[in-house]
């Protein structure tokens, strides 16, 4: 059986799906059973990542766990259990191996557990996610204007549906046990590159405006802990991660190559729009 953590969220959902096709039992850990809707034969169980005692249940029978990082214990309590294989879902930025990075920190924390007491492991260190444009929500809601943060920054922005083909395909092949794995989208995208994009598939006309570096902490900080502000600031102003190089991982490990971003906000479009219909 595989446990997959995080079964409701972005990336878990996507593999929930993923492996419900395959012949191994899947269980899906999420806070609430009555709150999620399941592939047919995938079994519900509650679960709470930050105790990692209370997960003894879930993780009862199973070979094999998706496991989100973050969250210390858990990888030891599934060493404990029994779990054979873990496959870490990580980042670029645990590469850097600088630990005053609040989110390095804990990416690198997760990838070290997991090697320290799992049997077998995977580790995958996807690139920005196309699922980040949701944030611009409601921005698109109010108007057709969408201010971001960062605007010369390229990215090889990946579809989650791509990395939950990449995590089954770990679980499934022995020769991807012990790997670092790097996914990544076909193209490498301007903020502005995403926006124009998504006006395409909407039959919208939209405006890009790029934020200072002024502006956009004002504007996060707002939101966010100055930890992760300086963080991401690291990221993208100072450069210490590229997450614009193109990499043929997701093609070489499923046999075909990732959506586009295109393909992404035309699957995604609907949530875009108010009420199911264009503005």
């Amino acid at each position: 059986m595989i446990l997959v953590t995080g079964a409701s969220g972005n990336v878990g959902a996507e593999l929930v799906w993923a492996l419900a096709s395959g012949t191994e039992p899947v269980r899906a850990l999420v806070r609430d059973p009555a709150k999620v809707t399941l592939p047919a034969g995938v079994e519900a169980r509650s679960g709470d990542l930050t105790a990692p005692e209370s997960l003894a249940p879930a993780l009862e029978g199973v070979r094999a766990v998706f496991l989100l990082p973050g969250y210390p214990g858990v990888a030891q309590a599934a060493a404990k259990a029994g779990v054979e294989h873990i496959v870490q879902l990580s980042g670029v930025s645990a590469a850097t191996r600088n630990a005053r990075n609040a989110v390095t920190r804990y990416m690198m924390a997760s990838e070290q557990e997991v090697t320290d007491y799992s049997a077998a492991w995977t580790i995958l260190r996807p690139c920005a996610f196309a699922s980040n444009a949701l944030r611009w929500l409601p921005q698109l809601r109010a108007g057709d204007e969408v201010r971001v943060p960062f605007p010369t920054v390229r990215t090889a922005v990946l579809d989650a549906f791509d990395l939950a083909a990449v995590a089954a395909q770990a679980f499934a092949d022995p020769l991807l046990r012990g790997e670092i794995l790097w996914p990544t989208g076909p193209e490498s995208l301007l903020p502005a590159d995403q926006i124009a994009t998504l006006g395409e598939v909407l039959g919208r006309e939209l405006t890009c405006i790029g934020l200072s570096d002024e502006e956009a902490r004002a504007d996060m900080l707002r939101t966010t802990p100055v930890e992760y502000v300086d963080a991401f600031f690291e990221f993208y102003v100072d450069g210490v991660i590229d997450e614009s190089i193109v990499r043929p991982t997701v093609e070489q490990i499923t046999g075909r190559a990732p959506r586009t971003f295109r393909q992404w906000a035309e699957i995604h479009a609907d949530a875009f729009r108010q009420d199911g219909t264009d503005r």
